[in-house]
């Protein structure tokens, strides 16, 4: 084999799985292609000693880390197959070369897929928004909103009065119950049936939204629910279970952060139903360790996990 372990994925969560590995002086090759789920962000916010840093500088710092040890690689290439081969697997790459290796962590995220909305998509991780934990604090408590697109929206609008003025926007897609409804009163939140059409602002800000009937609404940021699926279709031609989560499905994994295929692991927002950076970069470290040890304590690979 080429290296004990095969990273795909070098945001977050791969390359805190590399961190372990590199510790453990094991040959390690991260394959990346260089579009993060978070390249639309400005800043990463509520991630421990990082707050306010853009996702980018991180993962170059983190790089830099990497590669002071000399058993890890970086490649900048796609993975396209993967396959079991003897106690192993092999993965092909887009540019046409093959690599080895004894353990996959798995950690390429997914991809978003918004609404159709005029002004809407270019205004995504700056002014329009699906986590107030990460960018609700900067608003500034001006008037936000939510998009609803299924009943995750329900949540969200409940959550948000805590970063201000919050305004649900059913689309004509929810059909809120007597409780529901008083639930969003007691948070003075305010419901509104009619749909938006459009977004209004300079450049990536958000200053309101035009309703169907011709209305505007006053925002500064609307937050939504993407809907989710994988960036590859590795983890299934390796044969790993799925779940569906709120937004989309994802790769099902244990406490290890070990998939349904022996020596497959699986982390960051792939592997977890929560999107959050603090969160991928732990499973990282976890299925970092666990692939080491799967390495001593099953060294043969056996044929279930």
């Amino acid at each position: 084999m080429d290296h004990d372990v095969l990273i795909i994925g070098g945001s977050f969560a791969g390359l805190s799985a590399a961190m372990q590995l590199a510790r453990a002086r094991k040959a390690v090759l991260v394959l990346d292609t260089g579009m993060p789920r978070n390249r639309f962000a400005e800043a990463s916010h509520g991630f421990p000693g990082q707050d306010g840093q853009s996702p980018a500088d991180i993962t170059t710092r983190l790089r830099e880390e990497l590669s002071a040890y000399p058993t890890v690689r970086f490649h900048d290439e796609a993975a396209v197959s993967a396959r079991r081969e003897g106690n192993g697997f092999r993965v092909s790459l887009a540019d046409g070369s093959n690599v080895t290796a004894r353990r996959i962590v798995l950690a390429y995220g997914v991809r978003d897929s918004l609404p159709d909305l005029p002004g809407l998509a270019e205004r995504w991780g700056a002014s329009v928004l699906h986590c107030p934990y990460c960018h609700g604090y900067e608003l500034d408590r001006q008037p936000v909103g939510v998009l609803a697109r299924g009943e995750i929206a329900l949540h969200q609008a409940m959550l948000l009065p805590d970063w201000g003025p919050t305004t649900l926007f059913t689309q004509g897609l929810l059909q809120l119950s007597p409780d529901q409804m008083q639930a969003l009163k007691s948070r003075d939140v305010r419901i509104e049936d009619t749909p938006v059409a459009e977004l209004i602002g300079s450049g990536s800000t958000l200053e309101a939204v035009r309703l169907e009937d011709g209305r505007m609404v006053a925002l500064a940021g609307l937050f939504l629910a993407p809907v989710t699926a994988p960036s590859s279709d590795i983890a299934a031609q390796l044969g790993c279970e799925m779940r569906e989560g709120p937004t989309g499905p994802y790769v099902a994994v244990d406490q290890m952060q070990a998939t349904t295929v022996a020596g497959v692991f699986a982390a960051g927002d792939l592997a977890s139903p929560m999107p959050n950076a603090t969160l991928a970069a732990a499973a990282g470290v976890m299925a970092g360790g666990a692939a080491h040890r799967t390495l001593i304590f099953d060294p043969d690979l056996a044929e279930t996990a």
